[in-house]
């Protein structure tokens, strides 16, 4: 337990710091459009700050994988949940985003929810999923790809428009958010068959007839041009909040019935667990959704 709470805060660090330099580099990349995803691959190909963030990312997604072989699905979440407050604070610092009163109090009670979240795992008692029929996976899956690409289209055909109010980027962070929860529940199956497995051999021909890694790759291929084109016109603080509050909602609900993981019997450990991700997704829920002192036809370039 300890080493898979280690695993978590780990992955928050490292998703918080490539998800800012990524928004760094953006700010001097020309406009992304996610209908030319050739063009937009081979810009962020060019940045190597931004290559600098993608490898931060790519060591989260290692710890991420790490956490899902030791802890829960719900648990894994909520503590992947908490690390929004490192986010806050670093884009407030790195990126000149400020932090207003409301993200500041949300900052502590995200520390709060963390630490209730800890209070509910106990080593060794815990029923642990691995793996999932495949039934079920895709009929949770394809659903929420289908949705989210559907409102990430419709939030680009409202942005062309013209005299259009500066969008407040929570459609896009929605829409990434479903297709990141597919992508949760993915990084899991594989988890889950490279720890059942002997040994890599006997794993990889199990792994390629699953439908996990696929759904790991499309959402991989979506997400890259579609969550770099939102967050290059609006807010990480925004953007991030939004799209990781969605992904733990699918991720817990939907890994709930598809790797059918109980949660906590014992009833204090059961109210740590969904107090803590209730107090934390309660605070994303409420933070701005929009900048107040933000004319709408300035844009949402940073």
């Amino acid at each position: 337990m300890v080493w898979g709470v280690a695993a978590a805060l780990l992955a928050n660090v490292l998703y918080s710091t490539g998800f800012v330099l990524e928004k760094r580099a953006l700010a001097a990349l020309p406009p992304l459009r996610a209908g030319r995803p050739g063009r937009a691959v081979l810009l962020l190909a060019g940045s190597p700050l931004w290559l600098g963030g993608a490898l931060a990312l790519a060591l989260g997604f290692a710890a991420q994988l790490a956490v899902y072989r030791v802890l829960p699905l719900a648990a894994a979440q909520g503590l992947f949940v908490s690390g929004l407050g490192l986010l806050l604070l670093l884009s407030s610092v790195v990126l000149g985003e400020r932090l207003t009163a409301a993200e500041r109090r949300g900052v502590a009670v995200i520390g709060v929810a963390l630490l209730l979240m800890v209070a509910s795992l106990r080593d060794g008692t815990e029923p642990i999923a691995r793996t999932a029929e495949a039934g079920p996976l895709l009929a949770l899956c394809l659903p929420a790809l289908a949705l989210g690409l559907g409102l990430y289209g419709a939030a680009e055909r409202r942005a062309r428009r013209r005299h259009r109010p500066t969008p407040t980027g929570v459609v896009y962070a929605v829409a990434i958010g479903l297709l990141y929860g597919v992508s949760s529940l993915a990084i899991k199956g594989v988890s889950g068959h490279l720890t059942t497995a002997p040994g890599l051999a006997d794993a990889v021909p199990a792994l390629l007839t699953s439908p996990h890694p696929y759904l790991l790759l499309l959402t991989g291929a979506f997400g890259l041009v579609l969550s770099q084109t939102a967050l290059q016109r609006c807010r990480a603080s925004l953007i991030v909040p939004v799209c990781t509050t969605v992904t733990c909602v699918f991720s817990v609900a939907g890994g709930t019935v598809a790797f059918g993981e109980p949660l906590p019997e014992d009833p204090l450990r059961l109210v740590l667990r969904l107090g803590g991700t209730a107090l934390a997704l309660a605070v994303v829920l409420t933070l701005p959704r929009h900048h107040a002192d933000r004319p709408a036809h300035e844009g949402n370039r940073p």
